[in-house]
């Protein structure tokens, strides 16, 4: 296995060094088998049950993080995803667990969009509701055990 995935990141490598050679689609498909695509990066729902920081090392071990939103289209592919896999939430890469009332993202990026109701919780590890219309995120104890979405950079570069 460590093997496969050394040889797939190296492939990856090539891929990208290569890119100025030819001129790519768009739309190329450059995630993973069973990972979706969005723009540069790729997800996947993971569902088997872990606490916040299991999830977050299972992610690093596919080479990304828990899953950054940083949009409402991001928002919508994540809560689609989970939904699809016929559960109610899932752990998305937020928490205020360093830092009470300080929200981070896992993976280092800003955290500027949010889908939490009016009041932020606070001393939680966020999860993404399947189901809501609104305000999608909510708070939830960072030991409990829930299904995750990760989220990895796309091995292509979209340069026309």
């Amino acid at each position: 296995m460590a093997f496969s995935l050394r040889v797939f990141f190296l492939l990856c490598g090539i891929s990208g060094l290569m890119t100025g050679a030819w001129s790519r689609p768009s739309k190329e498909v450059c995630c993973p088998e069973g990972w979706t695509q969005l723009d540069d990066h790729c997800y996947i729902f993971q569902a088997d049950e872990r606490m916040f920081l299991d999830a977050e090392s299972v992610c690093n071990i596919l080479g990304g993080n828990l899953a950054s939103i940083t949009s409402a289209v991001k928002n919508s592919v994540v809560q689609d995803l989970v939904n699809h896999a016929e559960v109610d939430e899932a752990w998305i890469g937020l928490s205020d667990a360093i830092e009470t009332g300080t929200f981070l993202w896992t993976d280092g990026k800003p955290f500027e969009f949010s889908d939490f109701p009016s009041v932020l919780p606070t001393d939680i590890c966020v999860v993404i509701d399947a189901d809501a219309t609104t305000e999608s995120w909510q708070g939830e104890d960072c030991d409990s055990l829930e299904p995750y979405v990760c989220i990895r950079d796309a091995c292509c570069d979209h340069h026309n």
